[in-house]
Parts: C-alpha cells; sequence; structure tokens
C-alpha cells in the first residue's frame, strides 16, 4: 500500500509513535449491490477505505479513494458513521490511531477494476447475500444502508 507523503514526512519527525489520522470508508451503493473489493496486502474484502489528505474535506477523500482505487465514480449522500478504529501497528513498528469517517455514496459512472493495485479485485455484491466479513465492515455497511438515518456516533457517554 503506498504511504501518503504526508504521513511519510510526519514519520520522519515521530518515528513510530501513535499518529493520528482521519479516515474514510465509502460504502458505495449501485441498485442493490454494494462495491467491495479484496485489499491486496491482507486479502480482506472491504469497501473503499483511505486516509484523508491536508485541507481536503473528508466526503472529497471518499469519493477520490473511490476512483483511485475501484476505477468507479461516485458521490458521497451522507455522513452514516463516525468511530475510532483500535490502534493499528504495522510490520515495521508503525503506529496509527484512524478516526474514520464512513460515507453512504451511491455510484455516478464506470465498471469496477483494481485501478491502484491497492485491491487485487473489485465488484459489486448482492446486500442480501454478502460474503464473509469482518464485524467492523458489516457495521460500515449497515450504517451506510438506511437512507434517511442521521450518523451514528460511537462514545458520547
Amino acid at each position: 500500500m503506498p504511504t501518503p507523503d504526508f504521513v511519510l514526512e510526519l514519520r520522519r519527525k515521530i518515528g513510530t509513535d501513535p499518529l493520528p489520522l482521519a479516515g474514510v470508508t465509502a460504502v458505495v451503493f449501485r441498485d442493490d449491490k454494494v462495491l467491495l473489493g479484496r485489499r491486496s496486502d491482507n486479502g480482506a474484502l472491504t469497501p473503499v477505505t483511505g486516509i484523508v489528505d491536508p485541507g481536503e474535506e473528508p466526503a472529497d477523500a471518499a469519493v477520490r479513494e473511490t476512483l483511485e482505487e475501484a476505477g468507479v465514480v461516485c458521490r458521497a449522500e451522507r455522513l452514516a458513521w463516525v468511530h475510532q478504529i483500535p490502534r493499528v501497528t504495522y510490520e515495521n513498528g508503525d503506529q496509527s490511531d484512524y478516526l474514520d469517517l464512513t460515507f453512504r455514496c451511491v455510484w455516478v459512472s464506470g465498471d469496477p477494476y483494481p485501478a491502484d493495485g491497492e485491491m487485487s479485485e473489485v465488484g459489486w455484491y448482492d446486500l442480501d447475500a454478502l460474503p464473509d466479513l469482518g464485524t467492523d465492515m458489516r457495521r460500515r455497511i449497515a450504517s451506510a444502508i438506511a437512507e434517511d438515518d442521521v450518523a451514528r456516533f460511537e462514545g458520547g457517554r
């Protein structure tokens, strides 16, 4: 997975210490199907995910990541879920704390394909027959399914 240049620059300054980052998940719907891809790094089947660039609007990041990773143009309709992902520690020791912003998106154009190598396969999956997904990814999809729901937030207790 290519690491954004701004993250590499920050890593030169802080080493492997925990780095807080804003991430996005684009749950893209087309009729009764959802766009999923198999990650090249770990083989997990997920919606499109990525890191928000400095100064970038999160909804724009979701749209950009979908085009970059899956070759699909989408439109972000609404924020569906905001949650903190448990700390990730990479093989090289780098630690990251991701605040994930999950967006409900709709397909505009394009046929999915693994555009930049971050995914080994990409395609449309029936919502009523989803393959095996991790609990967190199922929650992201579920939060985006209901068109009129307000965004969900973790915590706030």
